[in-house]
This record gives structure tokens, C-alpha cells and sequence, in this order.
């Protein structure tokens, strides 16, 4: 089971479709798990912008990426179980 051991960031954009659904997937899973998470916007920094900016949303655990574009559920479950 998940745990608040783990730090989860949703990286985002202002009108992104694809950022909605994924914070309602994380958002989700965070009140099933019990696990809390941050979103940050990806035009708020430029280093972030340069780093993200083409594949938002991005999924980072623990400060590395998961993933992107999608929550992949099953993956991000079993990250958040170790």
C-alpha cells in the first residue's frame, strides 16, 4: 500500500486537458492510498519549462519522472507500494 513516505508532483499547464485528467486520476488514488501531492505549473520556471515543457503532465516520484502525457494507474501503484 502506498504510503506518505512518498512525494508525488504533478507537473502542469494552464488549459491542458491531458493535466486535468491526470489530477483527477492523482487526485483520486491520493484519497484511496492516502498519499499527498503537489502541482506545479510548468511556465511558472524556466528551467522547468525547458525540462517538461513538451510532455506535460509529468509524474515524478520521489523527484524522478515516472511518466507523462498519462497516469499509468498500475505502474504508479506499484511505486508508490515499495
Amino acid at each position: 500500500m502506498a504510503t506518505a513516505e512518498h512525494e508525488v508532483t504533478l507537473i502542469t499547464r494552464t488549459g491542458c486537458h491531458l493535466c486535468q485528467d491526470a489530477e483527477a486520476t492523482l487526485r483520486r488514488l491520493a484519497g484511496e492510498l492516502g498519499f499527498g501531492y503537489r502541482e506545479l505549473d510548468v511556465d511558472a520556471d524556466p528551467a522547468r519549462r525547458a525540462e517538461y515543457s513538451d510532455r506535460v503532465p509529468v509524474i515524478l516520484v520521489d523527484g524522478k519522472e515516472h511518466g507523462y502525457w498519462r497516469v499509468e494507474e498500475p505502474r504508479l501503484r506499484a511505486a508508490l507500494a515499495r
